[in-house]
């Protein structure tokens, strides 16, 4: 490794080791005797607050209202037709609530009367059949718990460090439980005819979104989802109902779910044709590439999180997750690559789920080079931007799996950048 690169294009040559990567003591806590914030009464102590219902749907506190989902203007046209993004660096744990899961829409949110709502099932099948979600209720529920990435997460990235923050280089993904109806049971009450080994879905917005789906995966695991975190689905999630298809691109999660149409081949449509196919170097793409590959990001430190507190304890944690199942391990480096330490796993490991790592460490408040690299059950190693681009060129916004590097300057502060 020679230099960096930033989102300014600023090079640098050269890396710090930086800080220890021996694990070090507790934190010491400030002294109660000098700290008025716990010395002396304040307003919270003396009044009641508001009472049960002053807030029927909860919501959280003000001092949190910097938490939100963000978008990058100028990505795009039009808002209708655009994305936005999580604040993954504000948020714990593995599952993403409701009200922060991103946006991508390509004719805006559709405001759809669940009483009016139907869903069709027709082509090769036996039967064509119309639901009513009163239907759909009436058949076995499950839950599973599964991230969501667009296939252009990272996607700005692929010509070098763009983005100044995960929130707008990683924040294409979310994950939750979502609760439905296993797709093959909608097939099976239909019946598949023997020429059927392709699905197309279609969704009830103006853009009448469709993908082409193999068979195998519609009756493997795809889910047809009308709850998210035990609530229903929210509008820009595809209330009241929507396609999940496990570990594959977001693109294909259907929203507003309206028809499953069976047919013998793919459907060649356009969001599988000049969009979501991998533009390579000799001008060929690569179609129907539909599986997100293992992946993973430190969320904190990260621009949009500094480390403020000065030397000493830090932790670092970030997210993992891959479209072929579980996590097995996630290694991350302070010195850009030069040496590695086995991160931590904690909560739950699901298959086709983010996973949650951290990494307590002893800074001494020299410069960072964090990066993370993620493997997955099936030994798929997450590779560094320059092993992509060295396959597949820099024409692609799509499928942009490589490891990021965020560097820690002798300050605290964060920012993207580039290393070869």
């Amino acid at each position: 490794m020679t230099k960096t690169s930033t989102r300014r294009g600023f090079m640098k040559g050269g890396l710090t080791a930086g800080a220890a990567l021996a694990t070090a003591g507790l934190v010491a806590p400030a002294r109660a005797g000098g700290d008025p914030a716990i010395t002396e009464i304040q307003d919270w102590n003396r009044y009641s607050g508001a009472g049960v219902d002053a807030s029927p749907y909860g919501k959280p506190s003000d001092f949190e209202a910097h938490v939100m989902r963000r978008n990058v203007a100028w990505l795009t046209a039009d808002p209708v037709s655009s994305v936005n993004f999580t604040p993954l660096h504000e948020l714990d744990g593995i599952i993403t609530p409701n009200g922060l899961c991103f946006e991508r829409h390509h004719a805006g949110v559709a405001e759809v009367d669940p009483q009016q709502h139907r869903l069709m099932i027709n082509g090769l099948v036996d039967t064509p059949l119309v639901f009513t979600m009163a239907d759909l209720m009436r058949f076995p529920r499950e839950n599973h718990i599964y991230f969501l990435e667009c296939a252009a997460n990272s996607g700005m990235e692929w010509r070098g460090a763009q983005l100044n923050g995960c929130q707008y280089t990683h924040g294409m993904v979310h994950c939750v439980m979502y609760t439905g109806v296993k797709l093959k049971h909608l097939l099976a009450e239909a019946g598949v005819k023997t020429a059927g080994k392709w699905v197309m879905p279609e969704g009830a917005d103006a853009s009448a979104m469709t993908r082409s789906i193999p068979l195998e995966k519609a009756m493997e695991d795809c889910l047809v989802a009308f709850k998210m975190n035990g609530e229903a689905l929210r509008p820009e999630q595809g209330y009241p109902l929507r396609l999940v298809v496990p570990g594959w691109e977001g693109n294909m999660w259907v929203k507003w779910l309206r028809r499953l149409e069976v047919g013998d081949e793919p459907w060649h449509a356009r969001e599988e044709t000049s969009k979501y196919t991998d533009l390579l170097a000799n001008g060929k793409a690569r179609r129907f590439t539909w599986v997100m590959d293992v992946k993973s990001v430190i969320t904190s430190p990260s621009p949009q999180m500094p480390i403020t507190h000065g030397k000493g304890r830090t932790v670092l944690t970030g997210l993992a997750w891959s479209g072929a199942g579980k996590i097995s391990r996630v290694d991350v480096s302070l010195d850009g690559g030069r040496n590695w330490v086995t991160a931590r796993l904690d909560g739950p490991s699901l298959t086709k789920a983010l996973h949650r790592f951290y990494h307590e460490f002893d800074w001494d408040g020299s410069e960072l080079f964090l990066q993370s690299r993620a493997i997955d059950e099936a030994g798929f190693v997450q590779p560094t931007k320059q092993e992509l681009r060295a396959v597949r060129g820099a024409n692609s916004i799509y499928h942009n799996n490589g490891i990021q590097t965020w560097h820690v300057a002798k300050d605290g502060v964060v920012e993207n950048v580039e290393i070869s």
